[in-house]
């Protein structure tokens, strides 16, 4: 009877420790996001906030960000919009818009000058997207030549000034039609929510401890345009733009997520900026 007890004890002793490497194993192994790293991107004035809240606050001033977002995932880096060019940066007097209601660009600093103080340099960069394709958003994108770019066939096709292409033809890209869990594991989902533009999106992020973000990129410029469900005059398309503020919402409820408003100044000053991260 001894030896059999033995036996047991042994063969127990073996399950528990093959256990124990296996759940090693799995933690080693772990994916999903590990940090979300929040980047000064753009500094501005509007000129003239009806714009953005059409039959209210005319001739109202009001103080813009723009922020990017630096994602690092057990699969490698993305970066989420890529904010006005960092040539910005060498403009004493910013960049000035062509309509002056609108928002003049600082750079106070640089895309690049940021991701090297994280020890990121561009080409450890796999994958990205911008929200749309508007200049405040996409400046950077050809920072990164050879990382693939996940953007609405919608928003690749709308034509630029003068008929452009919106990107350079020769940028690696995924075209889009609709929602996409860019590494497979619900992690990080590109939502689709045209309006602003014909292919806008935005992008929800699943952190381990802070739980799950929504990007909005423009799908919302302010908290005063969200609460109020307000659509700015200039979006491509009205209708789109309210459905997909509705989508945000019911994202926000279904993952108990926050919403990160790009453009607002109030959230972005109480955010903690790179080099700090969210995990």
């Amino acid at each position: 009877m001894m030896p059999n007890i033995m036996k047991i004890k042994l063969a127990l002793a073996a399950a528990a420790l093959a256990l124990s490497a296996h759940a090693a194993m799995a933690q080693s192994e772990k994916t999903g996001v590990e940090r979300l790293y929040v980047l000064n991107c753009g500094e501005g004035t509007a000129g003239d906030i009806s714009r953005w809240t059409p039959g209210l606050n005319e001739g109202k001033t009001m103080d813009f960000v723009d922020s990017c977002y630096l994602i690092k995932h057990s699969k490698g880096w993305f970066l989420w919009d890529t904010g006005i060019a960092d040539s910005v940066a060498s403009m004493p007097n910013g960049l000035a818009p062509a309509d002056p209601k609108a928002v003049t660009w600082r750079r106070p600093k640089t895309l690049a000058g940021q991701l090297e103080q994280l020890g990121v340099k561009p080409e450890d960069v796999k994958a990205m997207a911008v929200s749309h394709t508007h200049p405040d958003h996409s400046g950077n994108v050809e920072l990164f030549p050879q990382a693939t770019l996940y953007v609405q066939k919608a928003e690749y096709d709308w034509p630029g000034a003068n008929n452009e292409p919106r990107f350079k033809p020769s940028h690696p890209v995924e075209l889009l039609s609709g929602d996409k869990d860019v590494f497979g594991d619900g992690s990080l989902t590109i939502l689709s929510t045209p309006g602003h533009t014909p292919g806008h999106q935005s992008l929800l992020v699943k952190l381990p401890k802070t739980g799950a973000v929504v990007l909005s990129g423009d799908a919302v410029h302010f908290r005063d345009n969200w609460d109020n469900r307000r659509v700015p005059s200039m979006n491509a398309n009205k209708e789109q733009s309210a459905a997909s503020m509705q989508k945000i919402s019911d994202t926000l409820d279904k993952e108990k997520a926050q919403l990160w408003i790009n453009h607002d100044k109030a959230q972005r000053d109480s955010q903690k900026m790179a080099p700090a991260f969210y995990d």
